[in-house]
C-alpha cells in the first residue's frame, strides 16, 4: 500500500477544484504534508476544511501566470517556508476553444502562460539542488488526451499539452543524475467543471450520447489522481520521462 510521511513535502497546483483539489487530498490522507496552491481562496478553505489531516495541508493563494518569470524565486520562497520538496504535482490548466479565424496571440499567450511556460518555470525552481530532496523526488504534471487526439478549435491548448509532453520528457533526462523522476498523465474527459463546460461549447452531446467514444464512461477526478500519486510515490521509483494515457479507452 502506497503511504507517505509528514516529512515529505509536495507542492500541487491547482489545488482548489478538479483533479488538483483530489491530488491534494489523497497525499494528504495517505501521511504527506501538501503546499496547496490554488486562486480561489474560500476553495482553498474548503479544501483544508475536508483534508482528513488538516494540519499537513498548507494553503497558498497564487495565481501562477501573474509573474510567470519569477517562478523559480517563488518555489525557492516556499522551500525557505516549508522545507525541501519530495515533489509536484502540477494540476493546474485552462482551455481555450479558439478556432484559426478567431485566434490571435493574446488568446494563444493566455493558454501557455498556465499551460506550459507556468509548469517549466516551476520546474525549474524545484529542479534546483537547494530546493528538493534529490533521490526520491518527483513530479508529475496533467497534460490531456487532446496532445494526441487533437480535437477541433483546440490547436492552441493541444498544442500547450503536447509542448508538455515534450519538455517533460526532456526535463527528465536532465535530471535523472540527480534521482529526480519526470512522468506526464494524458486524461480524457475527467467531470471537473473545467472540462464539463468546454464538451458543453465543443459538441453539444450530454454524457450519455458519447458513450461510444468513452466504452467506461467519463472519468472522476479521484481516478487520475490515484495514478498522479501511485507516480509520486517510491512505488514509482523506477518510471521517468513517460506518459501515461487516461481516457476510458478512447484511444486504443
Amino acid at each position: 500500500m502506497i503511504s507517505f510521511s509528514s516529512e515529505q513535502k509536495f507542492i500541487v497546483t491547482g489545488a482548489s477544484s478538479g483533479i488538483g483539489r483530489e491530488v491534494a487530498l489523497l497525499l494528504n490522507e495517505l501521511g504527506a504534508s501538501v503546499i496547496a496552491l490554488g486562486r480561489n481562496g474560500a476553495r482553498l478553505n474548503g479544501l483544508k476544511q475536508k483534508a482528513k489531516h488538516p494540519e499537513n495541508m498548507f494553503l497558498e493563494q497564487k495565481d501562477l501566470a501573474e509573474d510567470i518569470d519569477g517562478l523559480p524565486v517563488y518555489v525557492k520562497s516556499l522551500k525557505e517556508k516549508y522545507g525541501k520538496f519530495s515533489g509536484m504535482a502540477y494540476c493546474a490548466g485552462i482551455t481555450g476553444i479558439y478556432p484559426l479565424q478567431v485566434l490571435d496571440f493574446e488568446k494563444i499567450k493566455r493558454v501557455f502562460d498556465i499551460n506550459y511556460f507556468a509548469p517549466i518555470l516551476m520546474t525549474k525552481g524545484l529542479i534546483d539542488r537547494r530546493n528538493n530532496i534529490g533521490t526520491g523526488c518527483s513530479c508529475v504534471y496533467v497534460s490531456s488526451i487532446d496532445a494526441k487526439t487533437c480535437t477541433r478549435g483546440q490547436s492552441v491548448y493541444s498544442g500547450t499539452k503536447a509542448g508538455l509532453c515534450a519538455s517533460v520528457k526532456a526535463i527528465a533526462k536532465e535530471v535523472s543524475s540527480q534521482g529526480i523522476r519526470m512522468n506526464c498523465v494524458l486524461p480524457s474527459m475527467i467531470k471537473t467543471p473545467m472540462t464539463l463546460d468546454e464538451f458543453s461549447q465543443l459538441t453539444g452531446m450530454t454524457e450519455d450520447m458519447q458513450k461510444n467514444i468513452y466504452p467506461f464512461g467519463w472519468g472522476e477526478p479521484k481516478d487520475v489522481a490515484d495514478m498522479i500519486v501511485f507516480l509520486l510515490s517510491d512505488a514509482a521509483k523506477f518510471i521517468s520521462g513517460q506518459n501515461y494515457i487516461i481516457d476510458s479507452g478512447e484511444v486504443l
